[in-house]
């Protein structure tokens, strides 16, 4: 067994740390400034990027947008367009690096607005009822790309004309499936792409539609943006990706690359039909001569390994670039030379930055601790955001081999703040493979003294515990309140190899039990600062199924469980989720009617009468991925028995809690479950 201190990525701070230091808490986390989108002007001059912060009072999050001189060392990040009560967000450079155009949500319905690098008055450059999801400006800035939910086969951008029944109810009628995905049901209108001409003086007329008779969304929903669409380089062909509806949506992950011409003359072509399962991320060289993009090979399967794949655009041939290399592609880019292409593959617990050469598909590891969350090219390296387990997002440049931190966005509001020691450790797990975890000791833990346990399980399953931020489940937070968090990447996680996550399908209440069983006693053992037997566990979505399974299973070990949107009875959820493909897949690829066996194998109902550890039950009404049935049912199921148990419900989350009181209101009500049940008393 070994471990390795994760150094993750430093804040910078003040180099003399405040004599008195605190811990991290949660209202810290929920009002730290969150960057994303990052764009780089075509000469290296200007990033500009989105910016969140957050207005506790109206209970949202709120959008600047901002710019730093990549010419100046040391300089300052400035605001560039930040108007109270709007939206500014998607910036995007001109082909002269003069304008930014970004998309605000000023008056209402989202529209194109564009702004001097250099400063000025923005300039509202479309006016489009019924507003848009997101735009991508051509090369050649003469065309203008928009993405909208419009009723398929909408001649136009302009919003259809409801005659509306007076005597109508307010019943919705469907015939097939979905009938709600997500958090939304459907209201019959899909995510459709058009084309507007577009000049100094902004976009004209209503646009054209370019997806044809196809029936699905573009991007796809509910997570697709505009790494779904490209441009092609000279600005006649629009990419992109789409799963074809029919009546098989809800149990297709084939999503597959079309190629649509840009003034809709003709049906988009299928580039990928021959290939069953999922084809996304088409981008486009910038000499316009190949179009990279990841494949999955097995249908059904959302999980299954992405390999790089390479088309030429004159000739048609495909290659798979990354099909020797046992990782997964997360993001593509290519070099502004086309000479390389630049994406981002878990590695045990990190998320770098790798080159790939597409002339021979050699793959080179270019940045080592820390999650990678967005990489632009430059000429001779990468900008690219990055976090980890102890600090959020910030901006970095690559250059060579040599690494520059270029803003520290944060610094202020977590300065005199003490944030914990993260430990990486290994054992033998499951089918005598070596399972990965991490151990987070909390700052302000004396030495020789022991701390509880929040034994942190993961969902997915096809996820990780990395060393990455996160605003939901944040290790950093409960070291904080004063708990050593123990999390282990368990068979199914990604990171390890495809073989590794595809061991958890069939096996939900196996391989990744005797993980965790083991994971826990490896790193009680190893770190003396763990109180071994003071332990709670948690978990959500999968995470949180295993919380059900555990009450089971290992009904002895925890004095409590949070389980949060967790799988408790896998016959119900077999029927109430919307996206069957998952569900079907994990036990064996056949519905609950066709093989009920596979899926009863693994279900905590049938195992109530075990039942004894006091559980924290939390659902949210909008879940439609593991409906708050659910939830409700494990609440029952801990009364009936007498089990202490408390149930938070919330009317306005989806799978996720989002909103900034909410997220307060989830860790006050989990942090304090735990302080009922665990002993800090310091030992």
């Amino acid at each position: 067994m070994k471990h390795i201190l994760l150094a993750g990525v430093a804040l910078a701070v003040a180099t003399t740390a405040p004599a008195l230091a605190r811990d991290l808490t949660i209202q810290d986390v929920a009002t730290l400034s969150r960057v994303g989108a990052p764009a780089v002007s075509p000469d290296g001059h200007w990033l500009v990027w989105q910016q969140r912060e957050t207005d506790l009072a109206a209970n949202r999050g709120r959008y600047d947008l901002w710019r730093l001189d990549l010419t100046v060392k040391g300089a300052k990040p400035e605001k560039l367009v930040a108007e109270a009560d709007v939206n500014e967000t998607s910036p995007q450079f001109s082909a002269d690096g003069k304008t930014v155009w970004f998309q605000s949500d000023k008056g209402g319905d989202d529209a194109v607005w564009g702004v001097a690098v250099t400063g000025g008055a923005p300039t509202q450059l479309t006016h489009i009822p019924g507003g848009f999801s997101g735009f991508k400006v051509s090369p050649d800035g003469s065309k203008l790309l928009v993405w909208a939910d419009r009723k398929p086969g909408a001649p136009s951008l302009e919003p259809a004309m409801v005659k509306k029944d007076p005597n109508a109810g307010s019943g919705r009628t469907y015939d097939q499936l979905f009938v709600r995905h997500w958090d939304t049901w459907s209201n019959g209108e899909r995510s459709q792409l058009f084309v507007l001409p577009f000049g100094a003086s902004g976009a004209t007329g209503n646009g054209t539609p370019i997806v044809g008779s196809l029936i699905g969304d573009t991007p796809s929903k509910p997570f697709g943006g505009g790494e779904e669409v490209t441009w092609s380089a000279d600005g006649k062909t629009v990419y992109f990706a789409l799963r074809e509806a029919g009546r098989i949506e809800s149990k297709s992950t084939n999503l597959d690359i079309f190629a649509a011409p840009a003034d809709g003359s003709s049906a988009p072509v299928n580039l990928t039909k021959a290939n069953e399962g999922m084809d996304n991320l088409p981008t486009v060289s910038p000499d316009g001569k190949w179009l990279a993009y990841f494949s999955m090979a097995r249908a059904t399967y959302e999980a299954d390994r992405q390999v790089l794949q390479l088309r030429n655009l004159a000739t048609g041939e495909v290659k798979a670039l990354t099909q020797a290399w046992d990782r997964s592609v997360g993001s593509i880019a290519w070099a502004p030379d086309s000479k390389t292409i630049y994406v981002t593959a878990e590695d045990t617990q990190e998320n770098p930055i790798w080159s790939v050469d597409p002339a021979r598909g050699k793959v080179t590891r270019l940045t080592q601790l820390g999650n990678v969350s967005a990489i632009v090219p430059v000429k001779g390296g990468v900008v690219y955001a990055m976090n980890s387990l102890t600090a959020p997002d910030d901006f970095y440049a690559l250059k060579g081999k040599a690494s520059t931190r270029l803003t520290s966005v944060n610094a202020e509001k977590l300065a005199g703040i003490d944030l914990p020691k993260v430990e990486r450790f290994s054992f033998t797990g499951a089918n005598n493979d070596t399972v990965w975890g991490y151990s987070v000791r909390p700052a302000s833990l004396a030495e020789g003294k022991k701390a509880p346990i929040a034994f942190i399980v993961h969902g997915g399953p096809q996820g990780s515990s990395n060393n990455s931020w996160s605003y939901r489940w944040n290790p950093a937070v409960f070291a904080g309140a004063g708990y050593a968090v123990v999390a282990v990447d368990f068979h199914g996680s990604t990171g390890y190899g495809q073989a590794f996550t595809d061991a958890i399908r069939n096996n939900w209440g196996g391989w990744p039990l005797e993980d965790l069983q083991k994971g826990l006693k490896a790193a009680t053992d190893k770190f003396a600062y763990l109180d071994a037997d003071n332990a709670c566990a948690l978990g959500a979505s999968y995470g949180g199924y295993m919380m059900n399974w555990i009450e089971g299973q290992w009904p002895d070990r925890f004095k409590c469980i949070v389980q949060h949107d967790g799988v408790f009875d896998a016959r119900a959820m077999a029927y109430e989720t919307e996206e069957l493909w998952f569900d079907e897949w994990e036990h064996g690829g056949k519905a609950y009617f066709e093989d009920p066996a596979a899926f009863e194998k693994w279900n905590p109902v049938n195992h109530v009468d075990k039942w004894k550890t006091p559980q924290l039950v939390i659902t949210s009404e909008k879940d439609f991925r593991i409906p708050y049935t659910q939830g409700l049912a494990a609440f029952t199921a801990l009364q009936r028995r007498e089990v202490p148990s408390e149930l938070l419900v919330f009317p306005d989350e989806n799978h996720w809690v989002l909103k900034p009181k909410n997220s307060l209101q989830w860790y006050r009500t989990v942090l304090g479950w735990l302080d009922k049940y665990t002993d800090k008393t310091a030992k």
